[in-house]
């Protein structure tokens, strides 16, 4: 099992919609909105690195309002 955390940048006043439309996604642990300069992080779990991959490009960043996503993998050293 991979996880990974993603960093979401969104339009301005589309944090909540992003994070609650993101929420419902399968294989997403949970879609929080933050403060700084990412408007919500998500935590996501697949089987592989291409799942996670796939999971990302054609479900998460197709989500409207969404302009950039930063995907930071998991990792245990």
């Amino acid at each position: 099992m991979v996880q990974a955390y993603i960093l979401i940048q969104t339009e301005v006043g589309k944090a909540t919609t992003v994070a609650e439309t993101i929420a419902k996604i399968p294989g997403v642990i949970q879609a929080e909105d933050v403060t700084g300069p990412y408007d919500v992080i998500v935590r996501a779990q697949a089987d592989t690195v291409d799942d996670l991959g796939r999971m990302v490009v054609a479900r998460i960043q197709r989500v409207e309002g969404i302009t950039r996503t930063l995907t930071c993998p998991v990792v245990h050293l």
